[in-house]
């Protein structure tokens, strides 16, 4: 916990400075080629610096880089304009955002995916998780129903016909080990595997607390037809502007591609 407030309160901090600043339009993206861009650590900073880095200055680009640990900041910020763009969302959780804040935000072509895995340090196997285990989900609506439906397909529950990842705790239909949900933010998901038997976390939580998806998880989402890629979001208006497009055609790259492919070994897959 104690992290979490530390690295909010700097991201907060930042934005200060930011808003202090001001942005050359008060239309919306600056016109001088810098871009700020919200993020989550993992692995959405990693790739954004890279981009940063190494193909940026090419086209003219200027990334500043805001890393939040929490899901709600970064598109506030946005709202706000202390952001220029923001990257660590998929579109079922920002159709909740917009349907209930109102957000006008447009969400560009998908990077990435985090598959969202199954940990625990109490089974080797989701076979041998015991009657009455406590499972830790996410609780946000879009990642609770992409969590129940990762369970559901590797048969330690069963679901309504038809709710696939919208699923809710309502929605199951047999439950043999009579496991016990509790659902906790996403950014608690890992610590909480002293306490439970299994976990499902998301992808950046998990690699940011020392995890490796492709090798750690006892099931993992499939990349083929996922709906849960990670994509640039704006607000709606500035999708065509001039170093929007250059940043969304940098983060759709073949060095992007390699990138992600190399450093993370499965753990993130490109969806481009």
């Amino acid at each position: 916990m104690r992290r979490t407030l530390v690295a909010l309160t700097a991201a907060a901090s930042l934005l200060i400075g930011l808003a202090a600043c001001g942005n050359d339009s008060e239309e919306g993206v600056a016109a001088d080629g810098t871009l700020t861009v919200g993020v989550s650590p993992v692995p959405h900073a990693e790739i954004l610096k890279y981009v940063s880095d190494n193909l940026a200055a090419a086209e003219g680009l200027k990334i500043e880089i805001v890393e939040f640990n929490d899901y709600i900041q970064p598109n506030t910020a946005l709202q706000d304009k202390q952001l220029d763009a923001n990257y660590f969302q998929h579109i079922p959780y920002l159709e909740e955002e917009i349907a209930s804040k109102g957000y006008k935000f447009t969400p560009l072509k998908p990077v990435h995916i985090e598959p969202l895995g199954v940990y625990s340090k109490s089974v080797k196997a989701l076979a041998d998780v015991p009657v009455g285990g406590v499972v830790a989900i996410p609780n946000d609506p879009s990642n609770s129903g992409r969590a129940l439906s990762l369970l559901a397909a590797n048969g330690l529950i069963t679901l309504k016909d038809g709710v696939g990842v919208k699923a809710t705790e309502q929605d199951i239909t047999g439950n043999p080990k009579n496991l016990t949900f509790e659902a906790l933010e996403a950014a608690q998901l890992p610590r909480s595997l002293e306490d439970t038997a299994i976990s499902v976390i998301n992808g950046n939580y998990a690699i940011e607390t020392g995890l490796t998806p492709a090798k750690d998880a006892l099931a993992l989402e499939t990349g083929a037809g996922n709906p849960y890629a990670n994509l640039l979001v704006v607000r709606t208006g500035d999708e065509t502007n001039e170093n929007i497009v250059k940043l969304e055609k940098l983060l759709h790259s073949p060095q992007v591609k390699d990138f992600i492919a190399q450093k993370y070994n499965g753990s993130v897959l490109a969806a481009f």
